[in-house]
């Protein structure tokens, strides 16, 4: 197989020509993805949509079924300009050295900005804490290697240097780092522990959710266990072996669980919660990986947040006041 990749001469470097062959059945998203790997497949697919990419001149669709022997033009537009800037933001350092940072994200906190704003965000604070920050994400994702929701609560690492964030992004990839999640729930798995493997796509009708029949799904997988339960409500440690968005979330509807507080995939099950909570009661308590230049395993872990002890401490009441009245 051969594909032959050209940056026009004497145009823009944002401009680039392919000539593919035998690449017959190939989607068209997924091969301009192999080319650009550091870009996120969304970012291909709305490149497509939006008539930046050309298949022997015609605009096709992301699930185009490649031929073999077209000739494909990627045009990436010009970077608008951004006013992203640090922000003097309180922020809980677990570990710094000069490579890389351990913070715990409050919820309700943004990981990175977005379209939607470039303020208040985990990367506007932590480039007011540290000037010098990986590109390898773009502008907007300076030193994220991973990402949080944002009421999701707890640890994430930050790589200061492109080649600690390649590295970093690398163990991801190959399933090497150690993730915790506490999840309070409406409901109690059949079993008390055990994995929860379900396909994950986004959902063709609902935008930016997920679904467990969407388009383009992939494969995922997520290690559960029953700490503790209250009735109908428990408390689970849940371990993504896979990074799909809203991963967790859709699992646990898989064990007819529902994430308490959740207004996206909690349903009923998630809003009948007699305490009072205010997002999603999900909380990333520990987070391993080996430290790329020390050349060590590293293992963290963030305390529960005051919401979530709180929520524990009301189910705790209730239950000693029905043994009370049993």
């Amino acid at each position: 197989m051969r594909e032959n990749l050209l940056c026009k001469k004497g145009k823009s470097p944002d401009i680039f020509d392919f000539t593919v062959e035998n690449k017959k059945g190939e989607r068209l998203d997924l091969f301009i993805k192999k080319k650009f790997p550091h870009l996120s497949r969304s970012f291909i697919q709305r490149l497509i949509v939006e008539g930046k990419v050309f298949v022997e001149g015609r605009v096709l669709k992301p699930a185009y079924s490649l031929k073999g022997g077209e000739r494909i033009r990627v045009i990436f537009p010009p970077p608008r300009e951004l006013s992203l800037r640090g922000e003097c933001i309180c922020l809980d350092i677990l570990w710094e050295d000069d490579f890389l940072l351990v913070v715990n994200k409050p919820a309700g906190m943004l990981t990175h900005p977005t379209r939607f704003g470039q303020r208040g965000t985990l990367v506007n604070a932590l480039l007011f804490h540290c000037p010098y920050l990986s590109q390898v994400g773009g502008p907007l994702r300076q030193g994220i290697v991973h990402r949080l929701d944002k009421d999701t609560s707890g640890l994430l690492v930050i790589a200061k240097d492109d080649s600690t964030h390649l590295a970093l992004r690398e163990e991801f990839k190959r399933r090497m780092v150690k993730k915790v999640y506490l999840a309070l729930v409406r409901g109690k798995p059949s079993q008390e522990e055990g994995s929860i493997e379900a396909q994950i796509g986004r959902s063709p009708r609902k935008g930016i959710r997920m679904s467990l029949k969407g388009k383009n799904p992939r494969q995922a997988r997520t290690d559960y266990r029953l700490l503790k339960e209250w009735g109908k409500w428990s408390l689970l440690e849940l371990s993504p072996k896979t990074g799909r968005t809203h991963q967790i979330r859709l699992h646990l509807h898989c064990i007819n669980c529902f994430l308490i507080g959740d207004p996206f995939y909690g349903g009923k099950g998630g809003r009948d919660f007699p305490g009072k909570v205010k997002r999603g009661m999900l909380h990333a308590q520990k987070l391993g990986f080996f430290h790329p230049q020390r050349r060590e395993w590293m293992e963290f872990e963030a305390p529960l947040p005051q919401d979530m002890r709180e929520a524990i401490d009301y189910l705790d009441k209730i239950g000693r006041e029905n043994e009370v009245k049993g």
